[in-house]
C-alpha cells in the first residue's frame, strides 16, 4: 500500500481563510495605508520623544509619550481589528462608530500635546524634530477624519431597517399566534 494512499490529505485549503480582508466595508486601501501612517509616525513621535526627554523638562515629555504611546498601540489595535475578519463578527455601525470616535479625538489630543512639548521649547534637533512629527500625525489624523467622512455615511445615521438586529422586534402581519417557520416541520 502505497502511503499516499494512507496519509492523503483531509482538509481542503480555503481561498477565503485570507488573514487581511484590506478593501471591506470598514476600511478601503487609501484609509488602510493612511492607518498604517499612524501607526508609523506615532511610533517614530515616541521614539524621538524618549531620545529627546534627556533635553526637557519630564512632565511634558511624559505627557507627549503618554499621548503617542497610546495612540500608537490603540491605532495599530484597530488596524489589526479592521484589516482581519475581526470586524465581521461585531456589528458594522459599531466598527464605524469605534473608528470614528477613536480617530477624531486622537487629533487633537496629540495637538494638544503637541503644543504643550513646544512650550517648554528648546534648541535642540531632536525636540525640533519630535514636534514636527507630532504635528504631522496630527495632520494625518485630520486626514483620516475626512476621507472617512468623505466616503462613508456617519454611523448614527445609517440606515438599519433593512434586517432587524439582535433585541429588534420583527414585524408580523398575521393574526397573532399564527406566527411561521421558514420552513415548515410537518407537511
Amino acid at each position: 500500500m502505497a502511503m499516499n494512499e494512507v496519509y492523503s490529505q483531509t482538509t481542503a485549503p480555503h481561498p477565503e481563510s485570507v488573514r487581511f480582508t484590506v478593501p471591506s466595508n470598514s476600511l478601503d486601501s487609501l484609509r488602510f495605508v493612511v492607518k498604517v501612517c499612524e501607526v508609523l509616525l506615532s511610533l517614530d513621535v515616541f521614539l524621538l520623544v524618549l531620545i529627546g526627554s534627556r533635553y526637557m523638562c519630564m512632565g511634558t515629555v511624559y505627557l507627549y509619550l503618554l499621548i503617542s504611546a497610546t495612540t500608537f498601540f490603540s491605532t495599530l489595535v484597530l488596524l489589526i481589528f479592521l484589516s482581519t475578519k475581526l470586524h465581521t463578527r461585531v456589528d458594522a455601525v459599531f466598527c464605524s462608530y469605534l473608528d470614528l470616535c477613536y480617530t477624531a479625538s486622537a487629533a487633537p489630543l496629540f495637538l494638544i500635546a503637541c503644543i504643550v512639548f513646544l512650550i517648554d521649547y528648546n534648541k535642540e534637533m531632536i525636540v525640533i524634530s519630535a514636534a514636527a512629527c507630532g504635528f504631522l500625525t496630527t495632520v494625518v489624523f485630520c486626514v483620516d477624519v475626512g476621507l472617512f467622512l468623505m466616503f462613508n455615511d456617519l454611523p448614527w445615521k445609517t440606515d438599519r431597517t433593512s434586517e432587524p438586529g439582535h433585541g429588534d422586534s420583527v414585524e408580523w402581519d398575521g393574526p397573532p399566534g399564527q406566527e411561521t417557520l421558514t420552513t415548515p416541520l410537518l407537511e
